[in-house]
């Protein structure tokens, strides 16, 4: 594919760059959403070859019956529960202004989903994000509101998937250009929702959107930012992905290489839709798949969002997480002008959602928390240096 003209990296904002990660990670949400779950095979037969675009659901107009989407309206430009989740966090940072730990969870992110009706573009309907979040978000209410379980720890026994990690590019962009920082803020923010290798993949994909933000940010940048920080089978996974993704130019012949490689730290097993039984259990040794995936096909597209996009959709699996992850972090390399308008007018045309309002509300949010950290970094600067000269 020939990659989209965009401004240089250099030149980008932190405006162009939260509204690119944002919208990207919506369309990519959207793109992949009516394929989730089906293998590559399937995928090409369904469709008559690779997914090039938006396209309707899987069912065809029986989507209200067919089974097991039923009774979900999945493509035709509609997002999921990833943007969904995304959006309902960026929400709470427009009401803290600060930065968020667990307990902003508790006391803001579980009234956003069982007290405000939200249009869910998947029911065609307003409803509470609560009937349409899957199982492993419904554990964070359970176990928040009704449960009241210390914030910091209420993530132990959930299902172990990419729950927390498919909406965390908001803890990335607050804190935009410092990974460090995103993936600590990330980790505690995951801690309600996740453990294990999910609440570790909610960190690293938060750094993973921070690095993106830098000025001289990379494909190879970010992956490297990644690794830095990861631990255990996370790391292990995001190694052995990128290693096989960086011998490849393109998603076609890429498909089958970065599943071998991923396979071994997957629990889910070769059928998705058939889990093993030691699937989403906790463990050291194993991963997500969905973030590996996700950077290695930002590597093949070396950050054309189209390319890196349309990989993670035609990858098949939990594609519509998979390219939620790779638009985000495409979009924050090379802004909104490297997502095709079309898709970004489908999208939000379909799903009844402004695309913009959250990046605008986040910029604001991520400039004023830069000024409080500048000024609590220089407080404790003048703390310390009078410690270090007190005889």
């Amino acid at each position: 594919m020939t990659p989209i003209q965009n401004k240089t990296p250099t030149a980008l904002g932190l405006d162009d760059r939260i509204t690119g990660a944002l919208v990207g990670a919506a369309v990519g949400d959207a793109l992949g959403g009516p394929v989730e779950g089906r293998p590559p095979e399937q995928i090409v037969e369904r469709h008559g070859g690779r997914i090039t675009g938006i396209v309707g659901p899987w069912d065809g107009e029986d989507w209200r019956t067919a089974r097991p989407i039923a009774p979900y309206h999945k493509g035709d430009g509609h997002v999921t529960d990833d943007t969904l989740m995304t959006h309902a966090l960026v929400r709470v940072y427009g009401t803290v202004r600060d930065h968020l730990d667990a307990y902003c969870v508790a006391d803001h992110l579980v009234p956003e989903l069982i007290s405000a009706p939200r249009w869910i573009p998947e029911l065609e309907a307003e409803a509470l994000p609560l009937q349409r979040i899957f199982l492993a978000e419904k554990w964070i209410v359970a176990r928040l509101h009704y449960g009241h379980v210390d914030p910091r720890e209420a993530g132990s026994g959930n299902i172990v998937n990419c729950g927390a990690a498919m909406y965390m590019a908001p803890v990335g962009l607050v804190n935009a250009a410092h990974p460090q920082a995103a993936y600590a803020e990330a980790l505690d923010v995951a801690g309600a929702h996740q453990s294990s290798y999910g609440r570790e993949a909610a960190g690293v994909f938060a750094a993973a959107v921070a690095a993106a933000c830098a000025p001289d940010a990379t494909p190879a940048t970010v992956v490297d930012a990644c690794l830095s920080l990861a631990k255990d089978g996370t790391r292990a996974a995001i190694e052995a992905v990128c290693e096989v993704a960086v011998r490849y130019r393109d998603f076609e012949t890429a498909l089958t290489p970065l599943r071998t490689a991923v396979a071994p730290f997957d629990t889910v097993g070769p059928d998705y839709r058939a889990p093993s039984l030691g699937a989403r259990r906790p463990s050291r040794l194993h991963a997500i798949e969905e973030l590996p995936v996700a950077l290695g096909m930002l590597l093949v597209a070396d950050g054309d969002y189209r390319h890196a996009v349309l990989g993670s959709v035609n990858y098949g699996r939990d594609c519509d997480s998979i390219a939620t992850m790779s638009g985000a972090l495409a979009g924050a390399l090379h802004g909104e002008a490297a997502i095709p308008a079309t898709w970004v007018k489908t999208v939000a045309e379909a799903s009844r959602l402004d695309l913009h309002a959250p990046a605008r509300t986040l910029t604001d949010v991520a400039r004023e928390v830069f000024v409080r950290d500048t000024a609590r970094r220089r407080a404790h600067e003048a703390a310390f240096a009078t410690l270090a000269v007190t005889p």
